[in-house]
């Protein structure tokens, strides 16, 4: 019963890509929704596509474990960022009218940045990517007992069909359907465990001290360790394209705007659930918590402990959170092959010809996707993976080019090149201060010197920015 329900769950999900896809009639269509999107689509589809597996599958075990500490990067870092997109790049970058952010790396810097920023986005969608195959690959093992190489496979199938077939507008819809049943099965959870629990209060109680601990103990060392989990996703993620491709489908820039507030409220708030439910699910059944983290807490408490009724909810949730990040995932690296490296070498190409490339870079990307997958399982370690490269590469050319207009080409090449080469020699190294805080200081640093002392010939660019930000 209960993998007939996820199945037909699945069915039903493809049936939404079957029908959102008789709006795809061009390209913008396919990748930004016709630019049509209300405030609460936006929001719901950003919050949908944020929130993946590792949320529900990795997060809790670390929070039963390590208290606040455990949630940093991706409870608190993860709504900081979206909050400083909505007050600092949602609305100037709307204005540029552009579908990616490596539309604005090439009117601000130029081709060649705009290529290699581009080829930087695609790879690093490609661990996220994984992650969530990984995720839909153990969740098919456990139900249906697929190998988990297998369950990669077929659950990149599944996603590929409707992002295919629907680009945004399946994706729209799809992360409406899944949104409601990740609220309504993590409450349905949240209930059942509180019931078992005695209320909220014999959750929290008997904590260690230091599991309320928010803040460090003293020591540089200490201080950033807990800078370089904020950075991870509080700043790393700012350049996220898959963000500003929800943003650019909204109706207006206002309507952008409001939607990623809204989406980092949702992340929030739906995000402390399977906190509490972890912490629920620790204390009654502590041996769950196994040699894996607490990775499978959640499920494993859901499977073994529940109701059918709670196990179709739950799963669907599960699932729901996984093909929704999946597909949002996978859309975005596809629009920029689309966009950035394929449309600006083949200028005569028509746009039915770009909306064909765009789909089959769709298929590329989930194949490439499956190996990385096959390499690596660790769900959190994948997403982390993600965002680190955007951070040290793109946050310093992304920022100061947008509100620094001495910002100059040879200022956004050394961005690049210092932020990866020292991050790289760092982790190499294995520096006791994090790599990535190196990596991004040098990133910064080398925008600005490399902008200060080989500025651009030209104002032509810039002049260009600032209309079309004013427009």
């Amino acid at each position: 019963m209960l993998v007939a329900s996820i199945f037909l769950y699945i069915a039903l999900t493809l049936a939404i890509g079957f029908w959102a896809s008789k709006r795809v009639k061009t390209t913008s269509d396919f990748t930004l929704a016709g630019k049509s999107l209300p405030m609460v689509l936006v929001g719901v589809t950003i919050f949908a596509t944020w929130f993946g597996p590792e949320l529900i599958m990795g997060v809790p075990g670390r929070f039963v474990e390590q208290g606040i500490m455990g949630i940093i990067t991706d409870q608190f870092g993860s709504f900081i960022c979206l909050i400083l997109v909505g007050f600092f790049f949602a609305r100037q970058l709307y204005r540029m009218d552009i579908v990616t952010l490596g539309d604005f790396f090439k009117i601000r810097f130029g081709k060649s940045i705009e290529l290699i920023t581009s080829l930087i986005y695609v790879y690093t969608y490609f661990f996220w990517i994984a992650a969530q195959f990984v995720a839909l690959a153990y969740l098919f093992h456990s139900l249906i007992g697929i190998s988990v190489q297998n369950g990669i496979f077929l659950g990149a199938f599944i996603v590929v069909i409707y992002t295919y077939i629907g680009g945004m507008w399946a994706v729209t819809f799809t992360d409406l359907l899944q949104s409601v049943f990740i609220v309504a099965g993590l409450s349905i959870v949240l209930i059942n465990i509180l019931d078992q629990t005695g209320g909220i209060v014999p959750i929290f109680k008997n904590r260690p001290e230091d599991f309320y601990q928010f803040f460090p103990d003293r020591g540089l060392y200490n201080w950033t360790d807990y800078i370089a989990m904020w950075m991870a996703f509080g700043i790393g993620a700012i350049p996220a394209q898959e963000i500003y491709q929800r943003v650019f489908s909204a109706k207006s820039a206002k309507e952008g705007q409001y939607g990623v507030f809204l989406s980092a409220l949702l992340i929030f708030v739906v995000g402390a659930l399977p906190l509490v439910i972890g912490l629920g699910a620790a204390r009654l059944h502590p041996e769950l918590m196994g040699d894996d983290h607490g990775q499978n807490l959640i499920p494993g408490m859901v499977a073994q402990y529940n109701s059918l009724p709670v196990q179709m909810l739950f799963f669907g949730a599960l699932i729901s959170a996984i093909l929704s990040t999946s597909s949002g995932a996978m859309l975005s690296p596809a629009t920029i092959i689309g966009e950035n490296l394929l449309k600006p070498y083949m200028p005569n190409m028509t746009d039915k010809r770009l909306l064909l490339l765009t789909r089959i870079s769709v298929i590329l990307i989930a194949l490439i996707s499956c190996v990385f997958a096959m390499r690596d399982t660790n769900i959190h370690g994948l997403v982390v993976s993600s965002a680190v490269l955007i951070m040290i590469c793109l946050l310093a050319p992304l920022t100061l080019g947008l509100y620094w207009k001495k910002s100059s080409v040879f200022g956004a090449w050394m961005a690049i090149l210092a932020g990866f080469v020292i991050w790289l020699l760092s982790d190499a190294f294995d520096t006791r201060v994090h790599p990535t805080i190196y990596g991004t200081l040098a990133s910064f640093t080398g925008m600005i010197l490399g902008s200060v002392f080989r500025p651009d010939s030209s104002d032509v660019k810039k002049i260009d920015l600032k209309e079309k930000i004013m427009q």
